[in-house]
């Protein structure tokens, strides 16, 4: 007696087919699960009897063997279970022959209940690449799954209903996608007094997803300012709609019935995060935060405060867009493609080159306090911007109002559209993404912006990454004033963003 059926497995955030094999043959009783699987994997057969017997269903007194192909991949977590009840179920005559067009994912409690899981949406994806036409998942990752057109996604709640389907003794009706209607109110730049400078490169930052660092005296607004960056993003596209959802499904931050995530995620993790919650990693593999804000914003407060390690491996994901958590026996990848704002104080009292306050600190303070920021690390920052103390004035003004978030979305949204008429049939969504070999064809300048760039190259040291990013930047502010090249005033522009190449 032999069952095949379809299930799925996630590696990192994409899903593959797993074909779950029941054999039920003489001899001793036992039930063995072969094909790599952790502990929740083997765990499956004791919630696998419990929900037969509790269901008053025939447990054979035979031996059992579940085998989780391809052997070769490990399997992790308890998505098994209602395939593997069902595989026995159809070896004991119990369910009719099942139709290799259904698949089926989903944890059992003891008495049949399906709990919900992780990836559902990635599993969906896979489904449909496959030829799947019927997927059965936990009602409450339905919603989730069902965005995937193509292939009929049913919810379950009890294992019960799926069998009743089976016999024909019921009728299923697919799941039809409802949007999440809870959204989240951003906070508007117009709360924020002041600070024009601040909010201009913030704007620049955003039109053209450069990472960027707000360095500033205590109570200066730098968390206020970075906290309103969603704000001023654009919408997500459907394809980012889809990836930062497999994302926040594989971590299971999900809510249960919830939708695509439709708002770009904004990350703010504490500076005792480690390297593996910030960038993936730890026991199980798990996406990290700067993953978690794909498409969205990372911000990082009190960047000097954050382990010296966690910050050098921001590096790599920061250049590629990915993170790459290697194991013995297989590979994750992640996707990071991120606004980083980063805030710091200047020195370590906070007061370096205020108006207000006399800085404390000696030159072996200042020194000890820059050297926890390499300067490859600083190098991938694309804009490094002073954020002054308040006035008085500014803060007690009731003259006029501070622009609002919508009034600067219309500007980096008509700097969006340029880009994505420049970069029409490329596989590149903003100015930042440009890659190296086409940055002089996309990034062209006229003959004065060049000299510019020629006398801030030799007169501050600059690398080749910094180059680059200045080109980029001077290319982001000229998409804001719809110009077709760089000028002198925006190259101008672009290099003051780079005087933190003096300090690092």
């Amino acid at each position: 007696m032999l069952s095949k059926l379809r299930s799925f497995g996630v590696s990192g955030i994409d899903g593959y087919m797993v074909t779950v094999e029941t054999h039920i043959s003489g001899g001793l009783p036992a039930f063995d699960i072969v094909g790599l699987g952790d502990n929740a994997v083997k765990e499956s057969r004791e919630r696998v009897r419990s929900a037969i017997k509790n269901n008053n269903f025939t447990y054979p007194s035979s031996r059992i063997t579940v085998n989780l192909a391809p052997a070769d991949i490990r399997k992790s977590g308890a998505v098994f279970d209602v395939p593997i009840m069902l595989g026995i179920l159809e070896c004991t005559d119990s369910v009719p022959k099942i139709s290799e067009n259904y698949a089926f994912a989903g944890e059992l409690s003891l008495d049949g209940y399906v709990r919900g899981i992780n990836g559902a949406l990635s599993m969906a994806l896979c489904a449909k690449e496959n030829g799947t036409t019927h997927l059965f998942l936990p009602a409450e990752n339905a919603n989730e799954a069902s965005v995937v057109t193509g292939i009929n996604v049913y919810g379950i709640s009890h294992i019960s209903q799926i069998v009743d389907f089976l016999k024909g003794s019921c009728q299923l009706s697919p799941h039809i996608y409802q949007p999440d209607t809870v959204a989240e109110s951003f906070l508007d730049f117009k709360d924020v007094k002041g600070q024009e400078e601040a909010k201009r490169a913030l704007e620049i930052a955003a039109s053209g997803l450069h990472n960027i660092c707000l360095s500033g005296p205590p109570g200066s607004g730098k968390s206020m300012l970075a906290k309103r960056v969603p704000s001023i993003m654009p919408p997500m596209t459907l394809t980012e709609s889809i990836e930062t959802t497999k994302v926040h499904s594989m971590a299971g931050l999900l809510r249960q019935n919830s939708g695509l995530v439709t708002q770009r995620p904004f990350r703010s993790p504490h500076h005792s995060v480690s390297t593996a919650a910030l960038t993936g990693g730890g026991p199980w593999a798990k996406p990290g935060e700067i993953s978690l804000a794909h498409n969205g914003v990372l911000f990082l407060d009190e960047l000097p405060e954050f382990h010296r390690d966690a910050l050098e491996a921001l590096r790599a994901p920061l250049e590629d867009n990915r993170v790459v958590v290697a194991r013995a026996n297989q590979t994750h990848i992640y996707p990071s493609n991120i606004m980083l704002v980063g805030a710091m104080n200047p020195c370590p009292c906070g007061y370096l080159g205020d108006d207000f306050h006399q800085c404390t600190c000696n030159a072996n303070q200042l020194d000890r306090y820059r050297s926890k920021l390499s300067g490859p690390l600083m190098d991938r920052i694309d804009i490094f911007v002073n954020v002054a103390s308040v006035k008085y004035e500014e803060l007690a003004g009731d003259d006029c109002e501070a622009e609002s978030s919508e009034d600067i979305l219309k500007r980096v949204l008509a700097a969006r559209s340029m880009q994505a008429e420049r970069f029409k049939g490329m596989d590149i969504s903003s100015n930042a993404s440009i890659p190296p070999a086409l940055v002089k064809e996309l990034c062209r300048t006229t003959k004065g912006a060049q000299n510019i760039l020629e006398k801030a190259f030799k007169s501050m040291g600059l690398s080749a990454r910094s180059y680059d990013k200045i080109l980029k930047v001077a290319r982001t502010i000229a998409d804001l004033e719809q110009s077709p090249l760089i000028e002198e005033m925006h190259m101008l522009e672009a290099v003051q963003y780079r005087n933190f190449d003096r300090k690092f």
